[in-house]
């Protein structure tokens, strides 16, 4: 059976509704492994995070469980807790967020007295990771987590996934990221974070990743995704009506995922997250209901 381990962050989720707020658990590891999980039932599909003793904790762990994610490398640790975030999102479906997350348990993910240890990472067959993954973690962790990376030989997949606040400054981030590109099989960027980290126009990042060596999708949203590796041409549909892009890129991250590792050719691919994301931004929240049409 397939092991796929993703790796990061998942936080109690506040959706603001006007004067009301709903409660949820997300994270952007989290919704892909979910999605992951919902197209290809037959992989084995773990999170690996850090979390709590709190009952916000409890929640979430269970929350996992309930979506059919393994929780075994969910590591509990005492006097600790879990990041909060809220979304607000506009009338055309554009959102934007506010974090408490500065303690949360996830930071300490690999750490050990006498440093880093990653050898949990060891019992899968794919990594996914993202650029919250590293973001959140020390710098002397990120390094070490590429160095490890670098000397095994573990399927690697990878999104960008930008979030400027969480870095240090941009050198660091660009660093960090450049050398997960290198290392990374599968890479899942979406054009904006690379134009934002990089300086770069949509054309400098869409030659930039036309080089790159593995396999993957430059993500564009409604224009839909640039192949990478095997060419393809197809024509992808837009969302009739988008209510909220939160989750866009991850759900489509995790449909890609769930085709490819599957053996669908990189067109089936393609289309499986394209379309799964053009599902997911017609609902509120990262996570839609299993009985979505």
């Amino acid at each position: 059976m397939t092991r796929i381990a993703c790796v990061g962050e998942a936080m109690i989720e506040l959706s603001i509704l006007g004067q009301t707020s709903q409660v949820g658990v997300a994270g952007d590891t989290l919704n892909t492994a979910i999605y992951l999980k919902r197209n290809a039932p037959q992989f084995s599909v773990d999170y690996v995070t850090c979390l709590g003793d709190d009952p916000f904790s409890d929640q979430i762990e269970d929350f996992i469980a309930a979506q059919a994610i393994g929780t075994g490398a969910v590591t509990r640790l005492t006097g600790k807790s879990p990041g909060l975030y809220a979304i607000t999102t506009t009338e055309d479906g554009e959102r934007s967020f506010t974090y408490w997350r500065s303690a949360a348990a996830a930071r300490d993910l690999f750490q050990t007295g006498a440093g880093y240890d990653f050898a949990i990472l060891e019992a899968y067959d794919l990594v996914y990771l993202s650029g919250i993954s590293v973001a959140i973690l020390p710098d002397a962790a990120r390094s070490a987590l590429v160095e490890w990376l670098g000397r095994t030989p573990i399927k690697l997949a990878y999104d960008s996934n930008y979030r400027p606040r969480l870095w240090e400054d941009k050198p660091t981030a660009q660093r960090v990221t450049s050398a997960l590109w290198e290392r990374a099989d599968i890479c899942l960027p979406s054009i904006d974070d690379e134009m934002l980290l990089f300086d770069e126009d949509a054309a400098a990042v869409e030659a930039r990743f036309t080089r790159y060596h593995g396999t993957g999708a430059l993500k564009r949203g409604a224009d839909g995704p640039i192949s990478l590796g095997d060419a393809v041409s197809q024509a992808y549909g837009a969302a009739p009506h988008v209510l909220d892009t939160t989750a866009a890129g991850d759900s489509f991250n995790g449909a890609y995922l769930a085709a490819l590792l599957a053996g669908g050719s990189q067109a089936q691919a393609l289309r499986a997250g394209h379309d799964c994301a053009a599902q997911v931004v017609q609902y509120r929240g990262a996570i839609i209901p299993k009985a979505a049409p």
